[in-house]
C-alpha cells in the first residue's frame, strides 16, 4: 500500500477552497450594503454597453450564455440604466384610404397626439351625429328646399299652360297622368265637356253615336300635338334631374359649411400634412354618403310585409370608416419603451389583422382590426426574446430577419394552418429603429453565424456571459453583498458569516474551479431562499452553514434516487465492483452520471485480456456499437502510447480487448483512458492492480495524465462505495494531478482522508500511477534501450518481445515446405525465445 506521506497524495488542505477568516469583515449580512452592480460579467456588459451605444443599421445584440446566469434579469436592468429618458417614441395609427380601402394609411404623432387625435376625431363624428339630423330639419333647409321646389312647379305649370294654349279650341284637352314619381302630360279629346280615351271614341265611333270624321280629325291633330308633348316630357325629366341636383347641392352645401365648422378644431391642432389630407378625404366621403348621415334622424318606414319596419343603418355602422386605429400608444412612457416578450409567437411579435365573422357566415376585416405585435410596440426602444423560443414558431425567424434588414414591417396574417389566409388588406409599411436583443446558447449563435449569412448582418454585437468569475478578495465582498440585496428583495432572513461562506463554498462548487465562483446567481438565490426555509424550521433569526449545508442535502435527496438504487445495486454484487484485493489485468474506473442538473460518480469494472495477434487494440464496446467518438479517439491513443513506449524496435504483435463490464448502454469520452492503460499494463506485466484504489484521467501519446470532468462527483461515488463496504484505510482514488485545483469534495470525504480511512493520489504520468496501483516501480528506458529488469515496462516490453518472436516463429513455419507431410508444413514447433520469469 503506498504511504499516507507519498509525495502523490493530496494534502488534506487542497481537497476544498474555504473562505478565510481574514476575509469576512461582517457578522450577519446586515453589516453590509446591497450589491447593485452587476458582478462577473464584465465582457459581456462592456459588449451590450457597446451595441446599446451604435445606433447604425444591424447593431442588434447576440446575448449568449449558459442558463441560469441571471442573463434575462442582467439585460433588464442594464436597459433600465441606459435608456435614453428623454426620447419617447411617436404614437401609430391607422385611417381608412378612402380612394383605396385595402391599402390603409399610416398616421405618425407626437407621443401622447395619437389619444387624443382618435379622442377629437371621436367627438367629431359624436358631433355630426347629433347635429345633422337638426341641420336636416331646420327652417333654413326646409325654406331652401321649398325654395327649390316651387320654383320647379312654376315650370311645370308653364309647360303646362303652353300645351292648353295650344290646343285650346281643338277638340282636345291636357290631361295630367301619373307614370311613378312624373307626372306626364297627354292630349285626349274632349266630348261633351268629358275627356275621353282615344279608344273609347273609337267605339262610339263603332256604335255610330260620334261622327268618323271628327274622329280623323282628332286623331290627326292629337298626333301633331304627340311629338310636341313628348319633348316636353323630356324637359321635364331633365328639370326633374336638376332638381335632385339642386337638392343634393343644397344637402352638401349646408352639411359641408357645418362639418368644417365641426372639424376645425382638428385641422388648427394637428398641422401634418398627411393628418390634413386625412380630414379632408374624411369630409369628401361624408359629402358623398350624405343619405346614410340624412338616415340618422328619420323614423322607421313600413316594410314591404306587414309588420316590418325599415330604418337607416345604426350610427356606429354610419361612423365605422371614420375611426382612428390607435395602434401604438406611448402616452404613459417616460422614454423608449423597453418590451420583454416571453411568449414569442407571430400574432404577438408582429402582430396581425383579424377577421370577424358576420351574421350571414362571411369573414371580414377592415383597418381597424389591424393589432400591433411587440416588434411595433417596440419601435423606437427595445425588444428582448428568446430566440430558441422564437425559432420554433413558425414564420417568426424569416420576419424577424426581413425587418431588421429592410428597418421596415409590413404588418400582415401568418396563419400556416388556414387554406386561405389572406385578409385582402395591405397596410402602409411601418418604419422601425428597434434594437433587438436576442438571448440563446453559445451553441445556436455559432451554429446560426454558420448556416444563416444573415446573422452577422443583423446582429453585428456577441455579448457572451461567463458562467464563473475569479475569486478573490474583491470578489467574496461582492457576492456577500450580493446576498445581502437578495435577502432584502426576497425578504429573508440574514445570513450570518459561516451561512455566507456555505453559499460561496457550493458556488465554488458549481464553478468547477478553486479560484473560480460561479455566476448562476439566480441558482444561487434559489439556495439562500431554501436555506432560510430550513432556519424557518429551527426557529432561528439567522441562516447559518447548518441551514445551507440542511438545504443542498435535500436538494441532492431530492434528486439521487437513481444514484441510490445503483449503490443497492453493488452492495448486494448485482454489479461488480471491488473495493479490497489485487487482480491482473482489472481495474477500477470512475464514471458520472447527470440526471437532469445533478451529476453523481459511480465505479466500473474495466478489464483487458491480452493474447498473440496482429489485431492490436479491441475496443468491445465500439464492435458492439456501443462506443463514442471521443471513447473510441481514447482507444486509439492507447495504441500510440504502446508504439512509442514498446515498438521502437520491434513490431507490436498483439490482441489486447478492452471492455466495460456491465455496460448496457452507450460510452463516450476520454476519461478512463488512462485507467485502460493501466489494466492494459497489468495484464502485459502479470502485475496485479489493486482494487481499492479508483482511476480516473485522460492520457496522450507520450504517457502524460490529461484532465478531467467531474473529478468531485467520481471521488465521492468511489467513497461511498467504500464506506458501505467498509473503510480499511488503504482505499482511495487516483486523479490527474491537473485536477487538483478542481476540488471542492464534500465534508464527509475531507475528514476520512483527514483520518487516514481514505486517500486521494494526484499523477502526472501513467508511470507514477502505475507505480501507486501495482507497488512495482514503472522503470525508465535506459541509454542502452532496455528497461531496469523487475519494473512494469521491462516486463511489459518482455512480453510484447515474446507475442513477437512467437508470431514470427508460426510465420515462418506457415511458409515451410511439406518435408514428406503431403505438402503441408512440420508439426514441429520452432524454438520459442524463453520469456522472462513474471514476479
Amino acid at each position: 500500500m503506498p504511504r499516507k506521506n507519498s509525495s502523490h497524495e493530496v494534502p488534506v488542505d487542497k481537497l476544498k477552497w474555504t473562505l478565510q477568516p481574514s476575509q469576512v469583515t461582517f457578522a450577519t449580512t446586515d453589516d453590509l450594503e446591497p450589491q447593485t452592480e452587476i458582478i462577473g460579467q464584465k465582457r459581456g456588459v462592456e459588449a451590450f454597453r457597446f451595441g446599446m451605444g451604435m445606433l447604425k443599421k444591424g447593431y442588434n445584440i447576440f446575448v449568449t450564455g449558459q442558463p441560469g446566469i441571471g442573463r434575462l434579469s442582467t439585460v433588464k436592468k442594464l436597459l433600465r440604466e441606459m435608456k435614453d429618458k428623454n426620447h419617447v417614441p411617436c404614437d401609430l395609427c391607422y385611417v381608412n384610404n378612402f380612394k383605396h380601402p385595402e391599402a390603409p394609411i399610416l398616421l405618425r404623432f407626437t407621443s401622447g397626439q395619437g389619444s387624443h387625435f382618435k379622442r377629437d376625431m371621436q367627438e367629431f363624428l359624436d358631433t355630426v351625429k347629433r347635429e345633422a339630423p337638426q341641420l336636416f330639419e331646420s327652417e333654413e333647409y326646409i325654406a331652401r328646399k321649398n325654395q327649390i321646389a316651387e320654383a320647379h312647379e312654376k315650370k311645370i305649370i308653364s309647360f303646362y299652360k303652353a300645351i292648353e294654349d295650344q290646343v285650346k279650341d281643338t277638340g282636345l284637352v291636357v290631361v295630367r297622368m301619373q307614370m311613378g314619381p312624373i307626372q306626364r302630360p297627354d292630349v285626349v279629346p274632349l266630348v261633351d265637356g268629358e275627356p275621353k280615351r282615344m279608344i273609347e271614341l273609337e267605339e262610339m265611333v263603332e256604335n255610330k253615336r260620334f261622327p268618323r270624321e271628327e274622329f280623323e280629325r282628332l286623331s290627326a291633330k292629337r298626333l301633331e300635338l304627340k311629338e310636341q308633348i313628348d319633348q316636353i316630357v323630356l324637359e321635364l325629366k331633365e328639370l326633374q334631374n336638376e332638381v335632385g341636383k339642386k337638392h343634393e347641392e343644397v344637402d352638401r352645401l349646408m352639411f359641408m359649411a357645418l362639418a368644417q365648422d365641426f372639424i376645425k378644431p382638428l385641422r388648427e391642432r394637428y398641422d401634418d400634412t398627411k393628418v390634413q389630407a386625412f380630414l379632408d378625404s374624411v369630409l369628401e366621403n361624408m359629402g358623398d354618403d350624405l343619405d346614410s348621415i340624412k338616415s340618422l334622424g328619420s323614423p322607421p318606414k313600413q316594410g314591404p310585409f306587414p309588420g316590418m319596419m325599415l330604418g337607416g343603418p345604426p350610427p356606429e355602422v354610419v361612423f365605422h370608416p371614420y375611426q382612428v386605429n390607435l395602434l401604438v400608444d406611448n402616452t404613459d412612457k417616460l422614454g423608449p419603451p423597453v418590451i420583454v416578450e416571453s411568449y414569442p409567437t407571430y400574432r404577438n411579435l408582429f402582430g396581425s389583422i383579424e377577421r370577424v365573422m358576420d351574421r350571414n357566415g362571411g369573414w371580414h376585416t377592415d383597418y381597424t382590426k389591424i393589432k400591433a405585435g411587440s416588434f411595433v410596440k417596440a419601435n423606437g426602444g427595445y425588444l428582448v426574446i428568446n430566440l430558441m423560443d422564437a425559432i420554433f414558431e413558425p414564420g417568426v425567424w424569416q420576419t424577424l430577419k426581413r425587418s431588421l434588414k429592410t428597418e421596415q414591417i409590413e404588418i400582415e396574417t401568418f396563419d400556416p394552418y388556414y387554406f386561405i389566409s389572406a385578409t385582402g388588406l395591405k397596410p402602409e409599411p411601418i418604419d422601425m429603429q428597434v434594437k433587438v436583443v436576442v438571448l440563446g446558447s453559445p451553441y445556436l449563435y455559432a451554429m446560426l453565424r454558420h448556416y444563416d449569412e444573415d446573422v452577422p448582418k443583423i446582429f453585428k454585437v456577441w455579448a457572451d456571459y461567463e458562467s464563473s468569475m475569479n475569486l478573490d478578495d474583491d470578489t467574496v465582498m461582492q457576492v456577500a453583498r450580493f446576498i445581502r440585496a437578495e435577502v432584502d428583495r426576497s425578504g429573508l432572513r440574514p445570513f450570518d458569516a459561516s451561512g455566507v461562506a456555505a453559499v460561496m463554498e457550493e458556488a465554488v462548487r458549481w464553478a468547477g474551479r478553486q479560484e473560480k465562483i460561479s455566476t448562476a446567481f439566480p441558482v444561487m438565490a434559489d439556495l439562500l431562499s431554501e436555506a432560510d426555509y430550513f432556519a424557518s424550521l429551527d426557529s432561528a433569526s439567522v441562516v447559518g452553514a447548518a441551514h445551507v449545508r440542511g438545504a443542498v442535502e435535500a436538494k441532492v435527496y431530492r434528486s439521487n434516487q437513481v444514484e441510490e438504487r445503483i449503490q443497492e445495486m453493488i452492495d448486494r454484487g448485482s454489479l461488480f465492483v471491488d473495493t479490497d484485493g489485487e487482480v491482473v489485468g482489472q481495474v477500477n474506473g470512475l464514471a458520472v452520471y447527470a440526471m437532469g442538473d445533478y451529476m453523481f460518480g459511480k465505479p466500473t469494472r474495466i478489464t483487458t485480456v491480452t493474447s498473440l495477434g496482429k489485431e492490436g487494440i479491441i475496443n468491445i464496446e465500439r464492435e458492439a456499437d456501443m462506443s463514442g467518438p471521443t471513447h473510441n479517439k481514447g482507444m486509439l491513443i492507447l495504441s500510440g502510447y504502446l508504439r512509442s513506449r514498446f515498438a521502437q524496435d520491434k513490431p507490436l504483435s498483439l490482441a489486447a480487448s478492452i471492455a466495460f463490464e456491465q455496460s448496457y448502454g452507450g460510452i463516450d469520452g476520454d476519461s478512463a483512458s488512462s485507467t485502460e492503460l493501466y489494466a492494459l499494463l497489468s495484464s502485459l506485466s502479470g502485475k496485479p492492480i489493486r482494487q481499492y484504489i479508483a482511476v480516473t484521467g485522460s492520457v496522450n501519446q507520450y504517457g502524460e495524465v490529461q484532465p478531467i470532468g467531474g473529478v468531485n462527483q467520481k471521488i465521492e461515488g468511489f467513497y461511498l462505495c467504500c464506506k458501505h463496504a467498509g473503510l480499511t484505510g488503504r482505499q482511495g482514488v487516483m486523479i490527474p494531478h491537473a485536477n487538483i485545483r478542481d476540488l471542492m469534495l464534500r465534508d464527509e470525504v475531507i475528514e476520512a482522508v483527514a483520518d487516514g480511512k481514505f486517500h486521494i493520489w494526484a499523477v502526472s504520468t501513467i508511470d507514477e500511477g502505475i507505480e501507486i496501483l501495482t507497488g512495482v516501480k514503472a522503470g525508465a528506458r535506459a541509454k542502452n534501450g532496455e528497461f531496469p529488469k523487475g519494473t512494469i515496462n521491462r516486463l511489459a516490453d518482455d512480453r510484447l518481445c515474446t507475442l513477437a518472436d512467437t508470431l514470427a516463429a508460426y510465420g515462418k513455419k506457415g511458409e515451410s515446405g511439406s518435408n514428406g507431410n503431403g505438402g503441408k508444413g512440420s508439426s514441429k514447433r520452432p524454438a520459442k525465445r524463453t520469456p522472462p520469469k513474471m514476479k
